[in-house]
């Protein structure tokens, strides 16, 4: 997948077919526009570029760039476009982002956005001014209405609000997949190593979006492989801790992982963070984790994979 980030002078080869939004979380209502995105290049003679063009606005996300990166090129997007929210883009008039973007820039053929997108300055294009242009500029538009559930429609706001709560299971029924956090694994403390429960260290990058801290039932991905396991986020009370920090024991795993990528999947929310009064109180505590944890993760039924 091509990746054209941190520009608002950009265009690409070519014509397309694009979906245009934030893409905050990449959930069920995201995906089916980019399946429409993909019917619609796959079914062209044109053969189409399958495009996704997304404002980067500053606040925490729910997947971090490089996160999101992974799930649109496993979804079959072929160029990503990471536009900055600038004062250029901010004061576009909305028939000029038609014209300039989608026509000029973009050579759309097909345009997939919700019935609830908005557009150009102070959001005054809407679905059926975009029709309307788009049928005056030559591409065809198809609006999709939100996707629901049985709590009303899906959107990253509803789901941010089940991630706060540490309800993991609603937020993975919104995603589509199991919310989960990449990153390199570090060397710590080893104070887990010490007490017999090795784990691997993450330090999630600053934008990212986390559930409450506390105790995690998880599956984790690394070279190639999955284990289910037990993940600490907090600030590890007990020994005084200071940062926030990402600690993974995985089960069935006594290889050296330092350096590795570590894909850790939350997939229910166990016990809030705690300081014990020592550190037998502490491994007295993990070992009743892990116990759980495995029984937890044996009674699973086939869960979705992260794209």
């Amino acid at each position: 997948m091509q990746v054209i980030k941190d520009t608002t002078d950009f265009s690409i080869d070519g014509v397309s077919s694009v979906t245009l939004g934030k893409f905050d979380g990449v959930h069920r209502g995201h995906r089916a526009l980019m399946d429409r995105v993909c019917a619609y290049a796959d079914g062209s003679p044109e053969r189409p570029a399958k495009v996704v063009f997304s404002l980067l606005i500053a606040q925490k996300v729910l997947l971090t760039r490089s996160e999101r990166r992974s799930v649109l090129s496993d979804a079959g997007i072929d160029v990503l476009i990471e536009c900055p929210f600038e004062e250029s883009v901010m004061n576009m008039e909305a028939e000029d982002f038609v014209r300039d973007i989608l026509r000029d820039r973009l050579h759309a053929v097909h345009v997939v956005v919700g019935a609830d997108y908005h557009f150009g300055h102070e959001r005054k294009g809407d679905a059926a001014m975009l029709c309307r242009l788009g049928e005056q500029e030559g591409f065809t538009i198809e609006i999709l209405p939100k996707v629901q559930d049985e709590g009303g429609d899906i959107s990253c706001t509803r789901i941010r609000s089940a991630l706060a709560a540490g309800d993991m299971e609603r937020v993975r029924e919104m995603l589509g997949f199991s919310f989960f956090v990449d990153g390199t694994i570090t060397h710590g403390r080893e104070l887990g190593r010490k007490i017999g429960f090795p784990t691997a260290n993450m330090i999630p990058g600053k934008e990212k979006l986390l559930p409450p801290n506390g105790v995690y039932y998880v599956r984790g991905h690394v070279d190639g492989e999955s284990f289910g396991g037990v993940t600490n986020i907090g600030m590890k009370p007990t020994v005084n801790g200071t940062e926030l920090g990402i600690e993974t024991f995985l089960f069935d795993c006594s290889r050296d992982l330092y350096g590795k990528e570590l894909r850790v999947e939350l997939l229910h929310f166990a016990r809030p963070e705690r300081k014990f009064d020592s550190i037998g109180e502490l491994t007295d505590q993990i070992a009743r984790d892990r116990e759980a944890g495995e029984a937890y993760y044996r009674s699973l039924a086939q869960l979705p994979e992260s794209f």
